[in-house]
């Protein structure tokens, strides 16, 4: 390479800023060339025509530093720019592909809508959890609200929590400017005042952190698995149970049913395995093994039910 081609000035039509480098893109941006009202329309009549990408990429590229213009105009949002610059460029290349250079209007003032609609969808998604505007009404309301407002002062004689920085006469004076009813004022004020809650606590390793409303706001009594198992423990307590019983002949049946079923008016159970055994004639431990051959049974029973 030659020290007069290492010299040689960048082409002003690339972009090639340090990666990760916000003011860095920035800067080459605006070294971009405007185009000329000329220039514009033969551009888009190639891009319409023969579909020219070199044409739309020229298009989009004269435009970065009006994206860079209206992003500044959303910082307050919280968001970070580079996000919205990101957004800008894609409503700018909407634009592009939908220009009709034969409307007779430059492509800067048919771009803005595009650029801003792709920004505001961006942050009606990301500046809350939950969405604070879904209609086209009250996301214009959203808006305008957040500029109008640093417009008036707020005073003394604020109203409730949810409107704290706007007093009677800035809600009327809003709703009067932006020709929709206080109570939409109130309303997209009220969301736009509200805070993001965590539904799941930080980790917390002493324990003591604050209790995330995930841990009260479940309803675990309605909770499909619960409500499934409570439903099997009250079959098997009722009709399971009598279901197994029938499948056992009479003495085991009773001794079972002494054994495991009897409750008597002083909350003693039945018959004792020495009662049933003094009654049968056989020892106790006969009983016993009688009452496990009986349960197992019972539980082979009542496991083919559930798997039928």
């Amino acid at each position: 390479m030659t020290l007069t081609t290492a010299l040689a000035p960048r082409d002003p039509w690339s972009v090639v800023p340090s990666l990760g480098n916000l003011d860095a893109y920035i800067r080459s941006v605006q070294a971009i060339p405007m185009l000329a009202p000329d220039e514009e329309q033969s551009l888009a009549r190639r891009l319409r025509d023969q579909q020219d990408l070199q044409a739309a990429s020229r298009l989009v590229l004269s435009h970065l530093r009006l994206v860079v213009s209206i992003s500044r105009q959303y910082m307050g949002y919280g968001l970070p720019q580079g996000d919205l610059i990101q957004e800008g460029n894609v409503g700018l290349m909407k634009a592009v592909k939908r220009f009709d250079p034969d409307q007779g209007v430059r492509l800067v003032s048919y771009a803005m809508h595009w650029i801003k609609a792709e920004i505001h969808e961006y942050i009606l998604k990301n500046w809350r959890m939950v969405k604070v505007a879904t209609t086209k009404a009250q996301r214009k309301l959203f808006f305008n609200l957040r500029s109008l407002k640093h417009q008036f002062k707020g005073e003394a004689d604020a109203v409730n929590v949810g409107r704290a920085c706007l007093s009677e006469h800035d809600i009327q004076r809003m709703a009067t400017e932006l020709n929709v009813r206080p109570e939409d004022v109130i309303e997209m004020e009220t969301r736009m005042a509200g805070g993001d809650v965590a539904l799941e606590a930080p980790t917390d390793d002493d324990g003591d952190g604050p209790v995330a409303p995930l841990a009260y706001l479940a309803d675990e009594i309605h909770e499909p698995t619960r409500v499934i198992e409570a439903h099997r423990r009250d079959w098997l307590a009722s009709d399971g149970i009598a279901l197994a019983l029938d499948q056992l002949d009479a003495r085991s049946r009773r001794i079972v049913e002494e054994r495991w079923l009897q409750v008597n008016d002083d909350g003693s159970g039945g018959m004792t395995l020495h009662d049933l055994a003094a009654e049968y004639g056989v020892s106790a431990e006969r009983i016993r093994q009688i009452e496990v051959a009986a349960m197992k049974k019972m539980r082979k029973a009542l496991t083919e039910v559930a798997e039928a």
